[in-house]
């Protein structure tokens, strides 16, 4: 058994060298180890005691003891050992001492060195498993360059600082395509100490690649001038980035895309052409919702459901495609950077409803009887009037102005419902000033 120590010993040290593990931890992991070599061996000799094995941390030297305790009368023998064999072994022994008897360790030969060894193996992997996940645990949300190793059917085996890292197929980009021994950027999502396989598990898809990315491609959110106060991705094809300036004097979205988008198209090439959406962040919600359907351009925003945080956005008629996006991608992700839910309206479609609405007021408040009075009396009246008369207390609003809009084909509120300041702006008399107060008169008495 010498020299299954000796070489044990030269092993342990060179284990716990190459591993990184205390050597105290291997050593305790040869003990077990004999121990099971020793109850293996002795049970086979009929010999069922309970064993225990000590490795000098000296010289390498094994010695292998089966505990006995001291008893006046022996009835399992294998486990117990009289007051009067004990005192004439250890003359200080006592009743109810347990005494540790040496073993003779030189038939245990290759069981020992066997059993030794399967048991070390296993020691040693929990504990690099342990020091692996110590090690990594305060780096998960860090990106890092590995190198990729092999490729596994449903992962790709990548290697960090000499450790096995591993990457999801579901976790890499639709356009990732690697070679062996190739190095690329991933973000360590987590860490699993009870995993069988690779226990650092990494990630390109997870939004903080894309957040560190930035900070790496970008000084001002590196130095804190900018802040990103939200990111959202389906990754491989579309993000967006929320971002803030603390200084006045600094643009945020500029900052981020850099001369001529130098900046942003960097991250881009490394995310595969993944679309990025750079929005400036507001402390005004509708105006971050706003921001946040770029590249669609919002009429209005308006809150449904404050507590349910449901919003109502309204946009021109040929941005609602632009608004949603391809299979409501972008409407998706505006909701999910700001946290509202978004509905997305077209302004023809807000119109149609007002004029329903209208028809139905006035359905209600006027009998048929006095409709039709109404529609006849109507010719008779002088057609300026009507303006007057719907939109009361619009400051610059008079007859004369009334009568210009009438002959322009602007009879009364209704038709002014569906046009643009710039159209107003056309005729005789208007002023910018008078046209927006105008078209908000209108809006506040149809509703948005």
């Amino acid at each position: 058994m010498a020299t299954v120590a000796t070489t044990f010993f030269d092993s342990v040290k060179m284990i716990a060298t190459e591993k990184g593990i205390p050597e105290e931890e291997v050593f305790q992991a040869v003990e077990e180890s004999l121990v099971k070599a020793a109850e293996k061996y002795f049970q086979s000799q009929n010999f069922y005691g309970n064993f225990e094995a000590q490795m000098d941390r000296e010289t390498g030297e094994f010695h292998v003891y089966a505990l006995k305790q001291v008893v006046p009368e022996v009835e399992e023998e294998d486990l117990e050992i009289s007051l009067a064999e004990a005192q004439g072994l250890n003359p200080d022994a006592a009743e109810g001492d347990t005494l540790w008897l040496p073993q003779d360790t030189t038939q245990l030969g290759r069981i020992a060195a066997q059993a030794a060894k399967q048991v070390l193996v296993q020691k040693v992997r929990e504990a690099e498993r342990e020091r692996i996940f110590n090690d990594f645990v305060n780096r998960i949300g860090e990106v890092v360059v590995a190198e990729v190793k092999r490729f596994e059917k449903s992962a790709i085996i990548l290697e960090i600082d000499r450790v096995e890292a591993m990457l999801r197929r579901s976790e890499a980009l639709r356009g990732d395509r690697f070679d062996k021994g190739q190095r690329i950027k991933v973000v360590i999502a987590n860490v699993d100490r009870a995993s069988k396989d690779a226990q650092v598990q990494v990630s390109r898809t997870d939004p903080r690649l894309l957040i560190k990315l930035f900070e790496s491609e970008v000084p001002e959110i590196h130095d804190g001038t900018v802040v990103i106060r939200s990111c959202v991705r389906e990754a491989g094809d579309r993000a967006k980035v929320a971002v803030q300036s603390l200084d006045p004097d600094v643009d945020p979205v500029g900052a981020c895309v850099g001369l001529k988008g130098s900046r942003v198209q960097a991250i881009i090439r490394e995310l595969k052409n993944e679309k990025i959406d750079i929005v400036r962040f507001d402390e005004d919600p509708l105006m971050f919702i706003a921001n946040a359907l770029n590249p669609a351009k919002a009429i209005r925003v308006g809150i449904i459901d404050l507590e349910g945080r449901r919003v109502e956005v309204v946009v021109d008629d040929e941005q609602l495609s632009i608004a949603i996006g391809r299979r409501g991608q972008n409407v998706r992700l505006a909701a999910k950077l700001t946290g509202w839910n978004i509905d997305v309206r077209s302004e023809g479609e807000k119109r149609k409803e007002a004029e329903v609405a209208m028809g139905a007021a006035l359905d209600e408040a006027l009998p048929e009887a006095a409709a039709e009075t109404a529609a006849e009396a109507v010719p008779e009246a002088p057609v300026a009037s009507f303006l007057l008369e719907e939109l009361p207390g619009v400051e610059g609003l008079d007859e004369a102005l009334a009568e210009q809009l009438a002959a322009a084909g602007f009879l009364d509120a209704k038709s002014l419902y569906t046009v643009t300041a710039e159209q107003l702006l056309a005729v005789d008399g208007m002023t910018q000033d008078v046209a927006f107060r105008m078209l908000d008169a209108v809006h506040e008495r149809f509703g948005n």
